[in-house]
């Protein structure tokens, strides 16, 4: 008797970026046999898109069912960017199972619509395990009503059970590159971790001890190809993973026609009206304007703080006189961004003023982070005037907070956007132990409240 195989196809972060994905699929449905697994890693959906943005997702899901999706996981523009009555919703019409194995319900049960893990054996009889878990964002979770488990504890769990009824375990992973390393590191018995989230490509994947790590990019520019090699005794003997390019793949015409009827259905639904302008409010991302001291005003007023800051770059067009519908105001501020109220001192938000008016900063061409634009722009501010050298544009020289010189010893309470207290923008805000994030609304909607005070 000769090897057995299996053959994992996989996709991660697609982002709604629809322009490589029907070739994915083709090329799926032409290279798929019985052997065959087609997995995705999620953030498939991304609120910024119109068509998700319409249809709540759904749509989404349903390229995912015409593409063939055996297992899914969630990512967290899934999780986190949906209410938790839409993410109930999300996969009702799933013709696949979703694994997740660290979300639950503040109760504790599993959520209806997934599975901690699932098992199932090929046609060649090779008994496939496989469980899945997402980004812990427990802050951002706990506020829209779940509950997030302990990593490690869960996935030792999962290995626990599935690995004395299997011949190989997979983990499906939105927690990024770095955490799949060490994870790979520390705990033994997983063969394959497809992994997602930090947007690695990973030509050939990467082997930790007996694990294989895989990622596939971004927005679909690559299809991932994992292949494994199963002795007579059903034991793994090779794994061998490598990307496909997708931009010359010819396109699926199933894919094809869907998309064009949810666009069609989605610029219906985007045609609600949601404010009336009496002038053009123009955007410019380097200076103030009336349309960025208005986001910002409304951002502040919404948070029920006396001072917030955002960057001009989060409007990407000019506000037109007249009807601005729902569609409109998603094209403008499309970001799946929350707003966050933090609470720091007055040496903090100093340093962070001046990090903000460093032209890197200012001209940084962002990506990530839920940030949707082209540059951040310069920073708008409510209850806080700067003045600056007028021989160095970038030095700060006094500050003040509601009339009055900022104090470094004072706390404050500063509404701005949840994307700053992540990673490298602002230290300060990202360190801080006292934010609390305002969900589900994004800033689109806070745009769109305020528009319809003018």
């Amino acid at each position: 008797m000769g090897q057995k195989h299996l053959t994992l196809f996989h996709t991660n972060d697609i982002h709604s970026d629809f322009h490589h994905w029907p070739g994915i699929v083709r090329y799926v449905k032409e290279h798929r046999t019985q052997d065959t697994l087609f997995l995705d890693l999620g953030d498939h959906a991304d609120r910024s898109h119109p068509i998700t943005e319409a249809t709540d997702g759904q749509a989404n899901i349903e390229l995912l069912n015409i593409a063939g999706v055996d297992y899914a996981t969630i990512g967290n523009n899934e999780g986190v960017t949906f209410s938790k009555e839409q993410l109930d919703k999300l996969y009702e019409k799933a013709e696949f199972p979703i694994l997740l194995a660290n979300l639950t319900e503040v109760t504790g049960q599993q959520p209806s619509w997934s599975a901690p893990s699932v098992i199932t054996t090929m046609a060649n009889g090779i008994k496939v395990g496989l469980f899945g878990v997402t980004a812990p964002l427990s802050h951002f979770y706990e506020k829209l009503g779940w509950n997030v488990l302990d990593l490690n504890a869960c996935i030792e769990e999962q290995v626990k059970q599935l690995k004395p009824q299997v011949d190989v375990v997979i983990l499906l992973s939105h927690l990024g590159l770095f955490k799949d390393e060490k994870i790979a590191e520390t705990i033994d018995g997983i063969d394959v971790i497809v992994g997602a989230h930090t947007h690695h490509v990973l030509e050939h994947g990467e082997k930790i001890k007996d694990t294989l790590i895989v990622q596939a990019g971004k927005h679909g520019h690559y299809l991932g190809e994992i292949t494994l090699e199963f002795d007579e005794a059903h034991t793994v003997c090779s794994a061998d993973a490598l990307l496909h390019e997708a931009k010359d793949m010819a396109a699926d015409d199933e894919t094809m026609v869907y998309l064009d009827q949810a666009k069609q259905r989605a610029d219906q639904i985007l045609e609600q009206p949601l404010a009336t302008l009496p002038e053009e409010l123009p955007v410019d991302w380097f200076k103030e304007t009336k349309a960025s001291r208005l986001i910002c005003d409304g951002l502040t007023e919404w948070c029920g703080t006396s001072i917030g800051m955002l960057n001009a770059g989060v409007l990407l067009s000019d506000l037109p006189k007249g009807m601005l519908s729902r569609g409109a105001i998603h094209q403008i501020c499309p970001h799946p961004i929350n707003p966050c109220v933090i609470r720091l001192t007055g040496k903090e938000l100093k340093t962070t003023i001046e990090r903000a008016s460093s032209f890197e900063l200012i001209n940084l061409e962002l990506k990530g982070f839920g940030f949707r634009g082209q540059v951040l722009g310069k920073m708008i501010y409510t209850g806080i005037s700067v003045e600056y050298d007028p021989k160095n544009e970038e030095k700060v020289t006094s500050i003040q907070v509601l009339g009055k010189p900022l104090q470094l010893d004072a706390e404050y309470e500063l509404a701005t956007l949840d994307m700053y207290t992540f990673g490298f923008l602002y230290p300060e805000l990202t360190d801080s132990e006292n934010k609390a994030y305002l969900m589900p609304e994004f800033l689109r909607d806070i745009l769109a409240w305020k528009l319809n005070q003018l």
